[in-house]
Formats: structure tokens, C-alpha cells, sequence
């Protein structure tokens, strides 16, 4: 899996600083879960705009989360088969998903 480089932004996104994939913006969001944080789900809206897109603001917002929080970009995708590196997205309306867990190193 590719390293991505990833600016860490402030909550709130003003127009100006927005992330552009594939020219669109795509809203995100990652919430980690209640018993282990370091497992999480990154969402974004707007997947209608285009699914490539979707999906790299999803790996962005993903990778963004691991580093805010346990300062490292590595992640185990959930629902991943073996042998592949590529996450597993779930759509849902224009909604996309994608679950893993950051790689932290103790």
C-alpha cells in the first residue's frame, strides 16, 4: 500500500483550504469506535459527484484520522480479502464508507 501525504486540517474546512479529488469536494467525516478507537469508519457525502473521487476522500479522511490521532498513516482495512491492499467500500445512497483499524505500534 502506497504512503499517502496527508495536510491535517482543523475541524471546521472554510472553502478556501478544501481538499479537491477529482475536482469535487467531498464532505468527511471519521468516527472511532467506542470500545477501541483505533478501529473507525470515514464517510464521505456527495459520492454522486464520482465514485473515484468518493473513494480517495474517504482513504484521505481515513488516513487523516490514524495520524490526528495515533500518529501513524499505516491502516488494516476491515472486510479486506487476503492478499489485497485496497480498501472495501460501501455505498449507501451518496453516501461511501471505509472501515480499518491504524496500525499502531507498541
Amino acid at each position: 500500500m502506497a504512503l499517502l501525504v496527508v495536510a491535517l486540517a482543523a475541524g471546521c474546512t472554510e472553502r478556501s483550504e478544501r481538499v479537491l479529488f477529482d475536482g469535487n469536494y467531498y464532505p468527511a467525516k471519521a468516527r472511532g469506535e467506542r470500545e477501541d478507537r483505533s478501529e473507525f469508519t470515514a464517510t464521505v457525502r456527495r459520492a454522486d459527484n464520482g465514485i473515484e473521487g468518493a473513494q480517495k476522500a474517504a482513504v484521505h479522511e481515513a488516513t487523516r484520522y490514524c495520524l490526528r490521532n495515533f500518529g501513524t498513516s499505516e491502516i488494516t482495512w476491515a472486510g479486506v480479502p487476503a492478499g489485497e491492499d485496497d480498501p472495501a467500500y460501501i455505498r449507501s445512497g451518496d453516501r461511501l464508507s471505509v472501515s480499518g483499524r491504524c496500525a499502531i505500534w507498541e
